[in-house]
């Protein structure tokens, strides 16, 4: 498996992808990634500056897939850890881990201070990794993302 930038033959796969894990989990689809009107069109939408959507692949397969790009009406030293979501075939093995690494990577170099996030309350393990990684809880959400299902917002200093 290998970690790359995301290519614009990637789109159909990872927007798949992202839209299965809600149904497979019972999710939210309002005011959460499911309904984002960019989610077909996340390799356009990763070109703008201080931005970068990572796919894990195998074989021609994307698996899963998370980005970095600057908070949405956020300061701009903030970015926000976007989209992460993977296939139930990957899950457990590491990749999770490795692909937010590279994300906090790119993000100090591009001058972040702050990186950002929010998740769905019953998304435990994915919880779980983020604070193995650093980030904290906040009490209220930051920026504009939209997700006003989300009511998990978490931070980690850069």
């Amino acid at each position: 498996m290998e970690i790359r930038k995301i290519e614009l033959k990637d789109n159909k796969q990872i927007a798949k992808i992202i839209r299965d894990v809600f149904i497979e989990l019972e999710a939210p689809k309002v005011g959460t990634a499911y309904s984002d009107p960019i989610l077909d069109t996340l390799f356009e939408v990763y070109q703008a500056k201080r931005s970068v959507y990572f796919v894990v692949e195998k074989e021609g397969e994307i698996l899963g897939g998370c980005g970095i790009a600057p908070l949405e009406n956020g300061e701009e030293h903030i970015c926000e850890l976007q989209k992460m979501y993977f296939s139930p075939k990957i899950r457990g093995t590491g990749y999770a881990k490795k692909i937010i690494t590279e994300c906090l990577y790119f993000a100090k170099e591009n001058h972040f201070t702050l990186c950002y996030l929010e998740t769905l309350p019953f998304m435990k393990a994915a919880q779980r990794l983020y604070h193995n990684l650093g980030f904290e809880n906040i009490s209220k959400p930051m920026g504009n993302t939209g997700h006003s299902s989300c009511e998990i917002w978490m931070t980690k200093k850069l």
